[in-house]
This record gives C-alpha cells, structure tokens and sequence, in this order.
C-alpha cells in the first residue's frame, strides 16, 4: 500500500483536462519520454490497449509471444539503453508471466515499469476471472509497487513508478490498475517526480571515507580491482577507467561488469567468479588491497567466503548500503554513486607503478593459455567448441557487438571469449540465472541499438524455451543474429553430473527438433554447421545478413568449460581441467 510522499517538479503541466484513466496511462508515459513497450493484451487491461491504438502514431507497441518474452525484451532495451523498460500485461496468468522476468530485473539492478491491468476494483478478493494478487505476489521482488484503485492515482503513481525505477541503484516497479480505474475520469495533468520523503536514492558521499581509500591504495603492494555492473549502470566508464591507469592496478570484472572497458586494455586482468579467469582469481586471496567498484560480492564470485581474499584489506565502492558488509567484511566503505567517487579519489590517488604484481598475473595467465584457452580458440579434436565459434564472431565484429547471451555453459563461453569495445555491449542474465532469457532480450536489445549488430548466443536447453519469440522477430523484421549452440544436453547440469556424480546423465540429454526448419518456418534464413571447415564462411555469411539470421553449431557434446570452481571450494583452489 501507498505509505511514501512525493515531491514533485512544479514546473510541468500546468492546465488539467478530463480524460480517462487508460488515456491518462499513455499520456503519462509519454510525458516521460516513453515511446516504446513490449506486452500482451487481455481483458482487464483492454481499455489501455484500446488507447494505445489511438495513440499509435507516437507510442509504439510490441506483442511478443509470451508475457516472459515481453519483459525480457524489456530487460534487453533497458540494458544497452540505460532507459526505463516497459512492459504491458493483463491481470491473473498475464500478470503472473511477468514473475521472473522481475526477479530477474532486481536481482541485476535493471530499470523497468511494468503495468498490469486489475479485476474491477469491486471484485478484488472475491477469486473473480483472472484475478491474482501481483502485488502480495511480486512485493519480494519489485523495488516498488503499488495497486491503482482511482483513476485521479494515475499520474502521480507512474511519476513516482519512473523516479524510483531510474534513481541510485536501478530495479523493476510494478502498478496494478484496476480496470474501473482505467475507466474512470480524472482531471488530468503530470508533474514528474523528483524526490520520495523515507527513499534516499543515492547516498550523500563522506569525503573523509574517499580520502583513507585513497591512503590504502596509495600504501599498497599487491593493490587488486574488481568492478561490476556497478560501474555502467553508475555511467561511470570514462572515471574509471581513468582511475585504473593512473593507479596502475590489475583489475578483473564481474560477469556482469564485462564491457564497461575494453577487453584488449591491459589493465584487464579478465573475469573473476566460478568460471573466470585463472590469475584474478587465485591471485585474489595474494592481494594486500582488494578493492571493489560497483559490485556486491556475490557468491559465484567468492567462493568459499571463510577463505576469501582474507589476508587483505577490502574498501568497497558501492551506492547500495544494504550490500556492504553483506558478505564480506569492509575495511573502508564509500557509499555514494560511483561516478561522483571515481571523479573525487582522483585528487587523492597516487600514479601507481605495480610491475612486479602485475607480471605475476602475466603468467598465470599464460598458464591458462597453456592449458585451457588454446584448446578453445584453435582446437585440434574433431568436436567443435564454443570457444571457436565465439572466437569466430570475435573475428567478424572486432568486438563491436552486443552479445546477449542465455543461461549455461555457452553463457559462460561467452563471458569469456567474447570481446568488448563498447560499454553496455554485455546483456545476460546473471544474478536468477534465466534460462530463456536470450532471445526476447535480442529482440529488445536490438531495438534499443537498432545501428549495432546483435548476436543471441544460446544453448537448445534454453532456446526451446522461448523460441516461441521466433513470432516476435517476424511480426517486428527486428534483425538479430541467433547462434544456438547445440550439444544435444542440458551442458551446465550434465558437466556436473560428469564432475561430481559419476557421469550419470539424469534428465539432461535432449533431444530436439529441426531447428533449422523452425527458423524458416518463421522466414529467417538458417544454416546448420557441424564441420570445423564450414564455420567460418557461415558466420562470415550470418554477419554479413542485414536480416535476422539464424546459425546452428554442432558443439561436442562434452565440452565442458574451465577454469572452475566447485561449489563451496575457495577461489585459489580453481581447476583448469
């Protein structure tokens, strides 16, 4: 229920006309720079709809197959956009759908408004047609929601809505309407919101905190960075990537930080976490400063929290209070937006010189080429590897695509073959791990950056589980490049079941259908590839395509992806095979 006061900008419209509260609903939207949303109709949000038909010449619509591909289509627009998302469902099962996309979008900090429509606000209780309590339902995993019983609620709860979805740490908001509400008339007029009395968006920077950061990094040997999405989403790219080369620290990403500086950068260490990169994440528990940007040590990344980086002191740069201290004990917490600390420690940092440190990442890293990464890129086996399909992609592109991928072990190969020069070119899902997440959020991603090229990297696991967005991409011409890499398994589960239950294979292997022939079904030109020789000139001929385009890979079926953690083991105990 409502319990936050809204300051507002008086400075918006001024005059008030009467319309309906569905007409209020685009009007608001509008006024808030909206001209974009994906969704599906149905009867309790019907009289938006029927204004979204009359407004169709500035407000375009979406209708994807499903209302999890509507939000996920969201979360890619949202993602290479930096702009609020927007999503359209009805009440009941359509509400319900948009469940995990929101999940989704809080876990990974991603601003969307989703609206759906209610049963008449007479019948709310009674278990009427299609009515679910999505706000009791969706309360664990929204930043904010609230349910419209008045249509006069509509412009003020949608200012608030597109305030708290954008401001300080981003995430999703939903507003239930019910349908009389949608109905009803209200003298309209829209004030955008500027400020929430009991939210404080961004926490007010302590200068004296930015200061003895700067002391311990400046006193540091073995100084270590780890950055996250923090860092994009924070828009702070250009400062922190200032930070590092006058500091001269190695510093490794989060999956979700990769793009925000470039792959080739010298600095980059590569990727920490379950699945990263050898040397940041042994040498984590070497460091003497690890210092974190942006991220919130989640526990893909940690491993074993009882052996992790304990022999360091930890600052943690972070506009979140709740993620400091969460999991890993601070030394020194800056808590503030990352843009406005990066610009301030400038002052303060010394130009650091760190060779010795540094080579020791060298060869660790070389290690890893050694025995890892060369079999990837340019393997002699007969089987084709993600590796070398990512490695092919890399070749077309020069890194400057946005690579979306889904859930899994080709999830994983993509964060770490692929090649970045682009910030905001990385659109995965990380924290839920949703599987079906890839092609939807192509579609939005490829609308979001309409001049850049997209390529959907998928397993046939979670293809099959939204290619019903196949319809989307015809109905839309939205041309995005999809690779799904088939190794006829479920790869992520059954390469564990190989590690640590013995090769039993249970409920993994798949079998699937003709996904050439789906794609023409659909109209999009399809090639399947199972010869390491017909690689390159079918991924030449995908990118080349001004088309959606789909490219299906053959991979070995026991191509596991290494360097891993196993569950519960500490960060330096990574095994490479």
């Amino acid at each position: 229920m409502e319990t936050l006061n809204t300051k507002v900008n008086e400075v918006k419209t001024s005059k008030t006309v009467k319309i309906t509260g569905a007409e209020a609903v685009i009007k608001c939207l509008l006024a808030e720079g909206v001209d974009l949303a994906y969704g599906y109709p149905g009867g309790a949000i019907m009289p938006v709809y029927d204004e979204i038909y009359k407004y169709q010449d500035q407000f375009h619509h979406v209708l994807t197959r499903h209302e999890q591909g509507a939000i996920h289509a969201a979360q890619g627009f949202a993602r290479v956009t930096g702009k609020v998302g927007m999503v359209f469902a009805t009440s009941g099962p359509g509400a319900t759908n948009l469940v995990t996309g929101i999940a989704d979008a809080q876990i990974d900090s991603t601003p969307l408004v989703c609206i759906t429509g209610q049963v008449g606000s007479h019948l709310l209780g009674s278990d009427a047609f299609q009515e679910t309590d999505i706000i009791g339902i969706s309360t664990p995993v929204t930043k904010w929601n609230y349910q419209v019983t008045k249509a006069s609620e509509i412009p003020e709860i949608i200012a608030k809505a597109f305030y708290i979805a954008k401001s300080g740490r981003p995430g999703p908001v939903l507003i239930d309407i019910t349908k009389d509400a949608q109905f009803g008339e209200l003298d309209y007029s829209y004030k955008k919101c500027e400020k929430v009395r009991s939210y404080k968006a961004v926490p007010k920077l302590n200068i004296e905190k930015v200061k003895e950061a700067a002391e311990l990094i400046n006193s540091a040997k073995k100084p270590f960075i780890v950055w996250g999405q923090g860092v994009i989403l924070g828009g702070a790219e250009q400062e922190f990537k200032k930070f590092i080369e006058k500091t001269n620290i190695p510093s490794a990403c989060t999956g979700l930080g990769l793009s925000a500086l470039e792959t080739a950068h010298p600095l980059h260490v590569g990727m920490v976490g379950m699945h990263g990169n050898y040397a940041p994440n042994v040498l984590t528990n070497s460091c003497d400063v690890l210092i974190a940007i942006g991220m919130r040590f989640d526990d893909r990344v940690t491993g074993n929290l009882a052996t992790y980086a304990k022999q360091a002191k930890v600052i943690h740069f972070e506009i979140d209070p709740a993620e400091v201290d969460k999991n890993v004990k601070t030394d020194i917490a800056v808590i503030a937006d990352v843009k406005e600390t990066l610009t301030k420690i400038m002052q303060f940092v010394d130009k650091g010189e760190h060779k010795e440190w540094m080579t020791a990442f060298d060869k660790l890293y070389q290690i890893e080429v050694n025995e890892v990464i060369n079999d990837q890129l340019n393997p002699t086996k007969q089987g084709l590897t993600m590796g070398e399909v990512l490695g092919g992609i890399n070749k077309e592109t020069n890194g400057d695509a946005i690579i979306v991928s889904d859930v899994g072990q080709h999830q994983m190969f993509a964060w770490r073959y692929a090649n970045f020069v682009k910030t905001r070119s990385n659109v995965t899902s990380g924290g839920l791990g949703t599987m079906g997440f890839a092609l939807p959020a192509a579609i939005g991603a490829k609308m979001g950056a309409p001049d850049r090229e997209v390529v959907a990297i998928i397993g046939d696991g979670g293809y099959q589980m939204t290619c019903n967005e196949l319809g989307t991409i015809l109905q839309t011409k939205a041309a995005v490049k999809i690779v799904v890499l088939n190794n006829s398994y479920l790869g992520m589960v059954r390469q564990w079941q190989e590690l640590f239950f013995d090769k039993r294979y249970a409920s993994t292997e798949m079998v699937s259908p003709n996904f050439v022939k789906l794609a023409e079904a659909y109209d999009i030109e399809a090639v399947k590839v199972s010869k390491r020789e017909d690689l390159a000139g079918a991924i030449k001929t995908m990118m080349a395509s001004k088309e959606a385009y789909f490219l299906e890979v053959v991979i070995e079926q026991e191509d596991n992806i290494f360097p891993m953690i196993p569950t519960g083991a500490s960060v330096s105990d990574i095994r490479l095979s």
